[in-house]
């Protein structure tokens, strides 16, 4: 068994595996565009000064006064998430969109896309997965319609070097949007490794299934455009969460220690430097179970999808990954290191060839600096 230390000293290792996937060119993508200025929401704190879609003047006190309205507890009893109980869970729903469907180029309901994406087949990590695989997991949940489950990842907490209990994912993983709640019985488990043996009748233990233990979400922030709006379009281009989680014994190393690594968010990526991108996930829907990690690595840079441009335009990438991998992160190679700039967000079914994430720019940013600084 690795003691700490040595887990400790191969944080760096958590990203090298995947940085060795990441067969990265930088290319040119099109310009964001400029922000448009919108009349503010009712929906939010009144105080604000801004519009839903950038929250530029957003002070401490705004942020706040969300975070505390939005009314977010995440109680979990021990010992719920056993591991058949995670077998069982189904995919927490995609986001749909057919990239086919016709849709207006101006007035109102416009919608700018580049031409689909050639669909990309999804590869499966190669087991016994290790440190280089630990920093992506299967985030479990609650909801109305029953236990579910999506990806995500572990990030850096720049204010805790090396110590982060900080993991990003996909903001519809966690909430219905406007009209709609919270999920509960919100678990992390990084590096959720169930490999063929249990389907063979070989013995299959909690170890095996939860090697860096099961970590309890207890505070989160969601884009408050995601929290606000309904329906797919817009608010799509926001969808994106940081959770904070601590151990199930709430003691002992931080996630970042236990499982050896995180990955920095690039917040704020120059789209020209974004170039093909490897997107990591759990899928569950057919022809997946979810019982492994896969992978898809887009071979050129990502196209371009918005809803209203007013907002921050979203990557699109062939990919036949399907529900259950909405949360997973996307990773570019930036100064040599993997870098995290979207998460899986939208995409389509019947047959899987896409998937599309949100540009991770100022919104992101605020959203992520006000949580590592003041939601403990």
């Amino acid at each position: 068994m690795r003691t700490l230390g040595t887990r400790t000293r191969r944080a760096a290792t958590a990203g090298a595996a995947l940085l060795a996937a990441l067969t990265l060119t930088a290319a040119a993508c099109g310009p964001e565009g400029p922000a448009v200025p919108a009349a503010p929401p009712a929906a939010l704190p009144k105080a604000a000064p801004t519009s839903l879609g950038d929250l530029s003047g957003w002070k401490v006190e705004d942020w706040a006064r969300y975070v505390a309205e939005s009314g977010f507890t995440n109680p979990v009893a021990p010992g719920y998430w056993s591991v058949s109980r995670m077998e069982t869970a189904r995919a927490r729903p995609t986001p749909e969109y057919s990239l086919t469907a016709s849709a207006p180029a101006t007035g109102p309901g416009a919608v700018q896309r580049d031409a689909p994406p050639a669909a990309v087949p999804a590869v499966p990590q190669q087991h016994p997965y290790g440190p280089d695989s630990a920093v992506v997991g299967k985030l479990f949940m609650t909801t109305p319609q029953g236990d579910a489950v999506c990806s995500a990842t572990v990030v850096s907490d720049p204010l805790d070097p090396g110590r982060s209990n900080l993991v990003y994912t996909a903001a519809h993983c966690l909430h219905d949007g406007r009209g709609g709640g919270w999920a509960r019985n919100l678990v992390f488990v990084p590096g959720f490794n169930r490999d063929g043996r249990a389907r063979r009748g070989r013995p299959y233990d909690d170890q095996q299934a939860a090697p860096y233990g099961r970590w309890t979400v207890v505070r989160a922030l969601v884009s408050p455009t995601w929290l606000k709006e309904s329906g797919v379009g817009a608010h799509e281009q926001y969808d994106f969460a940081v959770l904070r989680v601590r151990g199930e014994a709430d003691s002992g190393p931080s996630l970042e220690e236990a499982v050896g690594g995180s990955v920095p968010v690039w917040f704020n990526a120059p789209r020209d430097q974004v170039g093909s991108v490897v997107a990591y996930g759990y899928p569950v829907e057919r022809p997946f179970d979810g019982m492994e990690l896969d992978r898809c690595g887009s071979p050129t840079a990502p196209g371009l999808l918005s809803f209203d441009r007013t907002r921050p335009p979203m990557y699109v990438i062939g990919c036949t990954m399907t529900g259950g991998a909405g949360g997973g992160g996307w990773f570019v190679t930036k100064d040599g290191k993997p870098n995290l700039v979207s998460v899986s967000a939208l995409g389509d079914r019947n047959p899987a060839g896409y998937l599309a994430g949100p540009a991770l720019l100022d919104q992101a940013k605020q959203a992520f600096d006000y949580f590592t600084k003041n939601v403990k």
